[in-house]
């Protein structure tokens, strides 16, 4: 009756404690979620994704999601039972002083393989499934775009459009101009991504997309936008001592505005017979072709 009463007197103060350390933790949570700015607020609800804006950002942001659902499962299983381990054989009065070593526990080993690599396959299921999803290029584009990522900036040729009549019609930015991507809203279009000189990543934040820039290689991917407004791009490889440079806008516009937009290239003279491959200020690595052609 002594040891069980001794026991109970010990065991006591711990319940309190955890349950302490629980409440304290929540209302912590409660008052940094509270206190957050709304767009704090949206970070912690998309898991510090932004707002999918394209057809292919919608299958990574998905995969994204269940990803950390996922993880802060696994988490909560392994701290829960890290704690309830600490809590069950924590050391009690009159204990040894050297508890009981157990060499190893089978059915927990085998669990413990077994589980990694079923989560692994898992992963690595949804993730093939999602790559296939949005690199997807069976069928014709809407639209293609040749982006030209040069030393350092960026040249948009939009080419066989039927709005115009020039076989390509270009926007081109330079050392003190940031260019504007215009695309319109739920038409697919094809960006062919080429490099003269260095190695750049063209992306867009709010597609959840992007790929590098190559030279020599001749990398795509395609991009169906599906809300209407205005984002920002950039260059997600430090590509050199101007990579800072490397920015540019993005306009989601309805076709008809699309259309007019790429008449308002071909009134303003951007037209030529092929493909810029840089602005007027652009140039190539020492040695290489000189591919850049002015404006």
């Amino acid at each position: 009756m002594g040891d069980q009463a001794t026991n109970r007197s010990v065991r006591r103060p711990a319940v309190r404690l955890i349950r302490l350390a629980l409440l304290a933790g929540v209302l912590t949570a409660t008052l940094v979620l509270t206190g957050c700015s709304e767009q704090s607020q949206h970070d912690w609800k998309n898991l510090a994704m932004p707002d999918p804006a394209s057809e292919q950002g919608e299958h990574i942001f998905t995969l994204w999601r269940w990803s950390w659902v996922a993880a802060l499962i696994t988490g909560g299983i392994v701290w829960g039972l890290m704690f309830w381990a600490m809590w069950r054989y924590r050391r009690k009065p009159g204990d040894p002083e050297v508890p009981i070593q157990t060499r190893y526990n089978l059915p927990l080993e085998i669990f413990y393989t077994i589980a990694p690599v079923v989560m692994v396959i898992v992963f690595f299921v949804h993730t093939v499934d999602t790559q296939n999803a949005v690199l997807d290029d069976s069928g014709e584009p809407d639209h293609t775009v040749y982006v030209v990522g040069q030393q350092w900036q960026w040249t948009f040729n939009y080419v066989d459009e039927a709005a115009v009549e020039s076989p390509n019609v270009w926007e081109a930015g330079t050392a003190s101009y940031i260019p504007t991507l215009v695309l319109p809203v739920g038409e697919t279009t094809e960006f062919q991504l080429r490099s003269p000189d260095v190695i750049h990543d063209f992306g867009v934040p709010a597609f959840l997309m992007r790929m590098d820039v190559i030279p020599g290689r001749e990398n795509h991917y395609r991009i169906t936008p599906t809300t209407i407004g205005d984002y920002s791009g950039k260059c997600y490889e430090l590509c050199g001592v101007y990579h800072s440079r490397m920015l540019f806008k993005v306009k989601v516009v309805s076709a008809e505005d699309f259309d007019t937009y790429l008449q308002g290239l071909e009134d303003a003279g951007h037209t030529s017979d092929q493909p810029l491959v840089g602005g007027s200020n652009a140039s190539t690595q020492q040695g290489l072709p000189d591919e850049v052609v002015s404006e």
